[in-house]
Parts: C-alpha cells; sequence; structure tokens
C-alpha cells in the first residue's frame, strides 16, 4: 500500500462507518473489495492489519450500530472474509472477537438485518474467502455456522442460494483434501468431522420427502462431481447411488429432470467414465426411464464423449433420434424407406403422444434438432450417424411445416397440422440441413433436396428469418452439388438446379421486404465466394439477370441493403471485371464504372454502413491484386484516402489505415527491400535504390499525412492502428544506426520541423488543425522528411500512450479513495437546511 494510501484509507474507513453519511456507491465498494484482494493475494502477515488499525476499528463500529446499513454490513462481512483468509490475519481478528460478532450466532444471523438479501449474500461470501484454512473450517463447523449454510441452500434469493451450494462443495472438497491423512475407501471410510456432517446433510436429504431438499442435495451433488475429480468422490457416490436410483422409478419423487445434468457431470470425470460397474447401468436406466425432453440432454453429452461403453453410446443414439424416426414413419404407412432405428429404448407410444401434442410437438423437435447440430458441429464424431435417413427426416419435417406433403398416416396428419407454419420448427431442422451438407453419404437425396430448398426459396409463406436459414442451407448444397458435379461429371443436373435458384433470387432482389433484398445479396455473395471459379456456376449467373439488379440496389433506401449491395457487387467484380478471361464484353460491367460508382458511394452516401462496406471491398480488392499496376493502385489509394480520411465514421477511417497497411506491404514487396519474405537477395546499393523508390511511392499516394494525423484521431482504435503501421514502416525504412544518428538533428529546419511534430503527437485527440500541407516545416511528401520523421518521433512512447486504458488515472486505489471520500461528502455540506 502507498503513503497516499495509508493516508487516505482511515478517513474513507471513518466516513464508510458514519450512519449520518449517505451510502457510498456499491461499484466503489466493489472496487474497495477487489482491492483489499490483491493487498491480501501475496502477504498472509498480520502486517496489513498492524500497518492500518482503521481497518479493525471500522469493523468494530460497524458491530457497534443498532442498525447498520444492508448494503454497509454485507460489505463489513465480505471484507471480513478476505482479511481473514490467511491464518495469521484470522487469529489477529479472533483474538479480538471480531469474526464470531460477525458470522457466529450472535452475529447478523439471528438479527432484523439478516431479512435483507444481501446481508444474506455478504454472510455467505465472506464465509468462502475464509475457507482456505482449517482454524476458519473448524470455527465454522464447531459455531454453528454450517447450519445456517444449509437453511440458505433452500434461500428464496437464487443468488444467495447458489453461493450457499458452492460454497459447501468447497467446505467438503477442502475438509476431505486437507484432514485426510489416508485414501478413502468403501469398508473404512473415516470422514474428517466437518465432511462428515455435510455428507450426513446430503444424505438426509436424499431421503427426506420433501422435494426442495431433493433438489437441494442434488444440485449440491451435480456441482461437486462437475469441479472435483478426486477419488474420494467414488466413495461417496457409492453412499447414496442406490437412493438416487430410485428417483428414476418412484413416481411420488419429481426429482428426474435433475438427474441428467448430474450423471452428465459424472460421466465427464474421469472417476466415473473409466468405471464399468454400476455407474454406467444407472445412466442406461436412466436413458430408459427419462421422459425424451430430459433424456435429450444425457444423451447427447454421452454421445459427445470419447470414453463410453459402445452399449451406452448406441442407446444414448437410439434416444436422441426417437422423434426423427418418429417423424419418418409416421409420413408414410407402409414405411418406404428404411428408417432411423431397428428398435426403441423407451416406448414409442411416449414418443408418438408428444409429437402428437399441440404443446409439446415443436419444443421436442426443436431440443432434438438442437441436439444433432451439436453434434454434427464436432470435427470428430464418436459415433456413426445414418446421415441418408437423417436428411430424408429433416425433408420430411420441412414439408410438414410448409403443407407441401400429405401424409397417409393419422399421426402424420396430426403432426403435419401441428406444425404449419412453424417457424421455430423450419429454423431449427434448416440449420441441421446446413450442418449435415458436410457429411458423406446424402448424395443419393440431392434432386428431392433441392425441390424442397427450392418450394421454400419461391413460396410466398416463407418468413424473412426461414428464408434467410434457407439461403444458408441452399449455399452450402450448392457448394456440395458442384463437388458432386466435378467429380462425376452430371453437370446438367446442376445447370438446371442454378437456373432455378437465379430465377427465385431475380424475385427476392426486387422483394418489398428489405430483409429479404437484404438476406438475398447476402446469399449471392456467398454464391460467388464459394462457386466463381467454376465455369457453369460463372455462367448461369451472368446469363441472368441478377447482375443487374444487384447493381441497381446500390440506390436501395436502406442502407444495410445498399452496404450489402456493395459487398455482392464488389465480388460480383472477381468476374465481370478482374477475372483473367472475363466472360463480360460491353460498358454495364466495366472497372472503372464499377469503381466510380462505389467511390461515389464512399463520399457520398449519408449511412455509415454502405461507406464501411466499400472500404471493406477497396482492400480485398487490393489485397487479391485486382487494382492493376503498382502506378495504378498508387492512385487508386491516393483517391481513397483523401475521401476516407475526412470521414467522420471511425470504422470506416479504420478500413482505410488497412488499405493504407496492405498497399504499403505490396509496395515494398514488390520493389523488393530485404525486410520482405518474398524479396530477392540484392546489394546495398540497390537496396537503398528500392528503399528510396518504395518511400518516394508512399509519399506521392499521401499516406504519411494519413498516417501522421491518425495518431491524434478522437477514436483511440484509429490512433492505435495508425501508430502500429508506422511502427512498421519504421522497421522496414528505418536502420539502427539511422535512429541513433537521427537524434542530433534538432537544429537544422527539417529537425525544428520533426520536434514540432513530436508536440503535437504528444497531444493527442486534443491537437487542434493538424496541417497536412508543408506547413511548421514538415513536408508529409517529402521521402528525406518522412525517413526523418519515420526515426525521429517517439513512436514507441505514443504507442503505450494510446495503448493505456482510458481510466488508467482514474482505476488507481488513490484515485478510488478519493472517490469514495468525495461521494459521501462531508458531514456538515450534507446538513444544510432545504428550508
Amino acid at each position: 500500500m502507498t503513503r497516499e494510501c495509508a493516508l487516505l484509507l482511515p478517513r474513507v474507513c471513518a466516513a464508510l462507518a458514519d450512519p449520518r453519511q449517505p451510502g457510498s456507491d456499491d461499484t466503489c465498494l466493489e472496487k474497495l473489495l477487489d482491492w483489499f484482494r490483491s493487498l491480501t493475494a501475496f502477504d498472509p502477515t498480520v502486517k496489513l492489519l498492524q500497518d492500518n488499525p482503521c481497518l479493525t476499528e471500522f469493523i468494530t463500529a460497524i458491530l457497534a450500530l443498532p442498525e447498520p446499513s444492508p448494503s454497509i454490513l454485507s460489505f463489513t462481512l465480505r471484507l471480513a472474509g478476505i482479511l481473514a483468509a490467511s491464518e495469521n490475519r484470522f487469529q489477529h481478528l479472533q483474538q479480538e472477537k471480531l469474526l464470531v460478532r460477525l458470522f457466529g450466532r450472535d452475529g447478523p444471523l439471528n438479527s432484523a438485518v439478516w431479512e435483507d438479501a444481501s446481508v444474506r449474500s455478504g454472510w455467505v461470501e465472506g464465509v468462502h474467502s475464509m475457507m482456505h484454512h482449517q482454524p476458519a473450517l473448524h470455527f465454522l463447523c464447531d459455531g454453528g455456522g454450517i447450519d445456517a449454510i444449509f437453511t440458505l441452500q433452500g434461500d428464496p434469493s437464487l443468488f444467495v442460494a447458489s453461493a450457499a451450494s458452492q460454497l459447501l462443495v468447497h467446505m467438503l472438497t477442502f475438509s476431505v483434501e486437507s484432514e485426510t491423512t489416508k485414501p478413502l475407501s468403501t469398508k473404512d471410510c473415516d470422514w474428517p468431522a466437518c465432511a462428515q456432517m455435510i455428507i450426513k446433510h446430503i444424505e438426509d436429504s436424499l431421503q427426506s420427502s420433501s422435494a426442495s431438499h431433493i433438489e437441494q442435495s442434488l444440485k449440491l451433488l451435480t456441482s461437486l462431481f462437475g469441479n472435483c475429480h478426486a477419488t474420494w468422490t467414488e466413495v461417496l457416490w457409492l453412499g447414496i447411488s442406490k437412493q438416487i436410483e430410485s428417483f428414476l422409478t418412484e413416481e411420488t419423487v419429481q426429482a428426474q429432470h435433475m438427474l441428467a445434468n448430474l450423471l452428465l457431470k459424472m460421466a465427464w470425470s474421469p472417476v466415473f467414465c473409466d468405471t464399468e460397474g454400476s455407474f454406467w447401468a444407472l445412466v442406461t436406466s436412466a436413458l430408459e426411464h427419462l421422459t425424451p425432453m430430459q433424456a435429450g440432454p444425457l444423451a447427447v453429452g454421452i454421445l459427445r464423449l470419447y470414453k463410453c461403453p459402445q452399449d451406452v453410446r448406441i442407446q444414448a443414439l437410439t434416444v436422441l433420434l426417437q422423434p426423427m424416426d418418429c417423424i419418418l414413419r409416421a409420413a408414410s404407412q407402409p414405411l418406404e424407406y428404411a428408417g432411423l432405428l431397428d428398435e426403441s429404448v423407451s416406448d414409442p407410444i411416449t414418443v408418438e403422444s408428444l409429437l402428437s401434442s399441440k404443446s409439446s410437438c415443436a419444443s421436442l423437435l426443436c431440443q432434438t434438432l438442437a441436439h444433432l447440430e451439436e453434434l454434427l458441429s464436432l470435427i470428430h464424431l464418436p459415433v456413426d450417424l445414418p446421415y441418408t435417413s437423417l436428411l430424408r427426416s429433416l425433408m420430411t419435417i420441412l414439408q410438414f411445416c410448409n403443407g407441401f406433403l400429405s401424409p397417409a398416416s393419422p399421426l402424420g396428419s396430426t403432426i403435419s397440422q401441428i406444425l404449419i407454419n412453424c417457424f421455430r420448427v423450419q429454423r431449427s431442422a434448416l440449420d441441421v440441413l446446413a450442418a449435415l451438407s458436410e457429411r458423406k453419404g446424402c448424395d443419393t437425396l440431392m434432386g428431392s433436396l433441392f425441390d424442397v430448398l427450392l418450394a421454400y426459396l419461391e413460396s410466398p409463406n416463407t418468413s424473412p428469418t426461414v428464408l434467410k436459414k434457407t439461403f444458408q442451407a441452399t449455399s452450402k448444397w450448392l457448394v456440395r452439388l458442384q463437388e458432386l458435379s466435378c467429380s462425376n461429371n452430371q453437370w446438367q443436373q446442376t445447370e438446371k438446379i442454378l437456373e432455378d435458384v437465379f430465377l427465385v433470387l431475380q424475385k427476392h432482389l426486387c422483394s418489398p421486404c428489405w430483409e429479404v433484398r437484404d438476406s438475398s445479396l447476402e446469399f449471392l455473395t456467398v454464391l460467388i465466394e464459394c462457386l466463381r471459379d467454376q465455369d457453369e456456376f460463372r455462367q448461369s449467373l451472368l446469363s441472368s439477370e441478377v447482375p443487374r439488379l444487384t447493381e441497381n440496389l446500390l440506390e436501395d433506401p436502406e442502407s444495410y441493403v445498399r452496404a450489402s449491395a456493395v459487398t455482392a457487387v464488389g465480388h460480383l467484380a472477381f468476374i465481370t471485371c478482374f477475372a483473367p478471361e472475363s466472360p463480360v464484353t460491353g460498358n454495364q460491367y466495366n472497372k472503372e464504372n464499377t469503381v466510380a460508382k462505389l467511390q461515389e458511394i464512399l463520399s457520398t452516401d449519408s449511412e455509415g454502413f454502405p461507406r464501411r462496406a466499400v472500404i471493406s471491398i477497396f482492400t480485398k480488392w487490393l489485397r487479391q491484386g485486382c487494382t492493376g499496376q503498382l502506378e495504378d493502385t498508387e492512385q487508386f489509394v491516393s483517391r481513397v484516402i483523401q475521401t476516407v480520411e475526412h470521414d467522420l465514421d471511425w470504422e470506416v477511417r479504420l478500413g482505410g489505415l488497412e488499405l493504407v497497411e496492405v498497399f504499403c506491404s505490396q509496395a515494398i514487396c514488390q520493389l523488393g527491400l530485404p525486410k520482405c519474405p518474398h524479396a530477392p537477395v540484392s546489394s546495398a546499393v540497390t537496396s537503398s535504390i528500392h528503399q528510396n523508390e518504395s518511400l518516394q511511392i508512399l509519399c506521392r499516394a499521401k499516406l504519411f499525412s494519413f498516417l501522421f494525423r491518425s495518431l491524434c484521431d478522437c477514436d483511440k482504435p484509429v490512433g492505435q492502428r495508425a501508430c502500429d503501421i508506422l511502427l512498421g514502416l519504421r522497421g522496414d525504412f528505418c536502420p539502427i544506426s539511422t535512429l541513433k544518428d537521427s537524434q542530433g538533428t534538432g537544429d537544422s529546419p527539417a529537425g525544428h520541423g520533426i520536434a514540432w511534430l513530436q508536440r503535437t503527437l504528444r497531444q493527442g485527440s486534443l491537437a487542434q488543425n493538424f496541417p497536412t500541407d508543408g506547413g511548421n516545416g514538415v513536408d508529409f511528401q517529402n521521402p528525406e522528411s518522412m525517413m526523418l520523421a519515420l526515426c525521429t518521433v517517439d513512436l514507441e512512447e505514443l504507442h503505450d500512450e494510446l495503448n493505456k486504458s482510458s481510466d488508467h488515472v482514474e482505476k488507481s486505489p488513490q484515485s478510488l479513495l478519493q472517490d469514495i471520500l468525495a461521494t459521501v461528502g462531508t458531514i456538515e455540506e450534507n446538513e444544510a437546511d432545504c428550508y
């Protein structure tokens, strides 16, 4: 603790303990506790308390108040817990008899202020903080505090109840691991005293007739097995497993919904996943007895495990796929195709009744689909899914939802009536459909699949959000279709599907709904990114009206749509303007026309989104070498930068800096500076010539004025990026010897200019009217002047300043203490007569 803080702390403690003062801000109190945590973390001695007696005086003063403020009392409890976290300080506070008055039976536990949830929360947190040594453990267990924690498990405040449960887990773990001298076994289970009290409480709660007590113990066990993987947890489990197993079959106890989470936490623990005995038998029983909604999370969790008996894994997969199998069977009777399952784990009637009910059908399907998407997102699946049947089931669900399937069975008719226009199920099914595109084995259904997708794209009843999902799934399956066409030469099917897709896309690009126009443009952009190298795709696209309609949307009234149109036109240019043998002729898709249109948007659009999109596209073009020879690119970048540097949107200016960074890298590499990894090895003379040429190019493009001005930008990310670029350029252009020599240039005219520049840059965003026209002796287009600036300006100092957090001064402990004093003010100031 600094001397300044030590002087302020007694005044802060006195102000907080004074009941006449207005309460301090809770955020300040939280920061104050954080400061004490940092002070005590690495110093277990009593020095902090001895050097600052105001701390114990503060606690004593709060305890002496007849009706302390709940927030200040909560703060005091938490502070005491932090201070008592070391055994030395704990004993010091015990000698003062402070801890027993705070955490014992005669403290807040039995006072009226205990009714306030913040006090109970502070008490639990204080106990948790001090629970790092055996004296604290014994103090709580011997003093009756542990009974209060048992009670708080059922606290009406969920936050307090959860904290109490976590505290019991911590105490049980700490008690066993700090007080056990030999490994525990089931035969001779000699639990430490505190652990015995907690375990007896768990056993009694599980055997009670109170549903809330059972739930509390199951939550505690779930947290314990999830956080502690010590071997003694198996000993604990063997003592309670029979009781927990009975919950699966006893209808009088409604605890089944919590068992799935408990078993899943245990399955991830190495203590249980390696055993072959009763645990996996219990998991099997749970999969059989839990309802499909309860068993689903357990099933998908097990399928993610790599250590799991094969029969359990198969059973979990069966549980997960049962609703999908039921959908297939309901679609047609007799069944036309192979189902997903050979046999069911639980009674199929249960799943059928859930799918036949309006209240549960969508929920069960959405949960199942979410679990399937979760599995499909894994790179390596521990289990083989029946992809073809799964795809057929997904298509059936989507056809039920849009009314395009007339099922023959009564069950199918009921399900289709429930699911008609059910957007939740449609979105979930389309997500799984998109994920399935990356899996092999669905090729035979490609024609039927695109029939379903096109039906959704063409239907006027498809909502904008479902349409967006349909576009996403269609783009993924079109990429898959293209891969298949390349391998088996089936181009006709691909061309027909692409033709149909572009026909429906044309319609959506003219939709009166801006969300539809926007997602249509996003879909087109994705297609071009993935398929622009395929001749069939390019021909289908360019023979449609899609390019013309896309360009028209550059003038859309909605800014989001204009931004998406800019991105789409930018990607279209890879086909219409930049392809080696561009298939488009005529003036409509002329490169200069496209660039001019986008530059106009960059200069004149009133909204930020389209301008950001333009600068992003220009950078993408530059990265991929689409802007011509170096001389053409230099002029292009210069024009863009002169527009961007005055833009009011900081993200546009930041995008301009990214463009500059790419251009600098390309210019330096093309001229072969030795810093560039791809540059040819050259002599010192040649290197110097190339260095001068590179510097001249950057100066002619007017990049340095933009970079140095950006260092004073009022938006910090812009200044940080500009500084990073200038530091990179210094590394390219300024050898260490030059950096040393440049320190003695202060008397030259150029040196005076650089000194002014350094002073201006130190003002940061406060710098006014930053001149970039050669004023004050700095010529930003002069290579020699810029070489001197790069080598002389203290960019490291600027970098450190720019990377400081905006509240770095205010975050200091001294500032915090001053803030608290300013908040509470003085008694005299607050006693002014309002009349």
